[in-house]
């Protein structure tokens, strides 16, 4: 999770306009909206989680690696975590 107030107001941000767009893609399948404004709304959406998922996921990254670690197990904890983290983003 970011933790300086610029990076959590950037996210914050992310995910306001996330949950505005979601807002906007129920509405227009309230109405019957035709399919390919639909189809446009639910790939920003997706562009938009990937993008909050990068950023996100970026911090995580720095957070982890950028501290000392105190043994070769809390290097390879870490990195099975990356590893895991990847892997989940990617599927």
């Amino acid at each position: 999770m970011p933790h300086t107030p610029q990076e959590k107001k950037r996210v914050l941000a992310r995910v306001r306009r996330i949950r505005g767009q979601v807002e906007a893609l129920e509405r227009a399948l309230d109405v019957g909206a035709e399919c390919g404004p639909v189809l446009q709304q639910v790939a920003a959406i997706r562009g938009a989680v990937n993008g909050l998922m990068s950023e996100v996921m970026e911090a995580h990254i720095r957070e982890q690696f950028g501290a000392p670690v105190d043994s070769d197990v809390e290097r390879h904890e870490r990195v099975e975590e990356m590893t895991s983290l990847v892997r989940s983003y990617l599927k």
